[in-house]
């Protein structure tokens, strides 16, 4: 939240506008815990996942509030292009948000329509919830958040593929996320990402949004899969998450522990 007389600055979105590398990752706990820790250890983005992880506003609201006094840019995935819900948790205080399955320009526009004040969007105005300061600093806030709220869009089907070239055209649109799982089981190819039409199609969509002007995003699932990633020209990774860390490092132990003692 905004400190009083603070005005809403979001340092993520320069770093993107100077076409430098954001480190993000997923938290799908919805523990105000995990927030904290990996906010303390320095992620750029911490991504609440509202689409496959149970999470809500309040879930939302606390995770927010874990990670208020570290550096760390609160991003949010929607459970859906939604006006009614993005705008709930846009007033929660999130610094950008990530919606899924947009797959024509008409469904871009909506999406960054849900996500602004007007004119240039259909966002409610409330000074009154946390975005707002409850208030206590509103127009710092609502005067600045069409600028600094990051907007940007998932390609996860074949359909979005083809229509790409036309969602680029969105104004206020400020960045593509490739979901390789679902743009792949979209095309036919069961969780494989690496099934040679569709490793075709990531890299129509990278030359693409390269020369678009907009910023591009994805998942990976290590560092050194992220390093290969930023290494190509994406500008946000979003390489672990707080569930699979940790479900990661519990199994090393284990292994350890039986590796050490095959017989107890």
């Amino acid at each position: 939240m905004l400190r009083l007389d603070e005005t809403f600055h979001n340092p993520v979105k320069q770093l993107l506008k100077e076409n430098k590398k954001v480190l993000g990752a997923w938290l799908q706990m919805a523990s105000p815990y995990a927030a904290e820790i990996f906010a303390k250890a320095g992620v750029d983005v911490l991504m609440v996942d509202m689409e496959h992880a149970p999470n809500d506003p309040l879930t939302l609201l606390e995770q927010l509030r874990a990670m208020g006094r570290f550096d760390a840019v609160p991003f949010a995935r929607a459970p859906w292009n939604d006006l009614v819900t993005i705008k709930r948790m846009l007033d929660v205080g999130l610094y950008g948000l990530l919606i899924p399955y947009v797959n024509t320009k008409q469904e871009a526009e909506n999406a960054v329509r849900a996500c602004k004040y007007p004119p240039q969007g259909m966002r409610g105005i409330a000074p009154s919830p946390r975005a707002g300061g409850f208030g206590m600093n509103a127009q710092n806030y609502l005067a600045h958040a069409n600028d600094e709220i990051v907007v940007m869009t998932a390609v996860e089907t074949g359909a979005a593929v083809e229509n790409l070239d036309e969602i680029l055209e969105v104004d206020g649109l400020d960045g593509i996320f490739i979901g390789p799982m679902d743009l792949a089981t979209s095309m036919g190819h069961f969780c494989d990402p690496s099934a040679p039409e569709v490793q075709q199609a990531i890299r129509t969509i990278e030359q693409k949004v390269f020369a678009s002007g907009k910023f591009l995003a994805t998942v990976a699932g290590s560092f050194d899969k992220a390093k290969d990633l930023y290494d190509k020209g994406y500008s946000m990774v979003v390489a672990f998450a707080d569930g699979g860390t940790l479900g990661r490092v519990a199994r090393e132990q284990v292994d350890r522990f039986h590796a050490a003692y095959p017989d107890r």
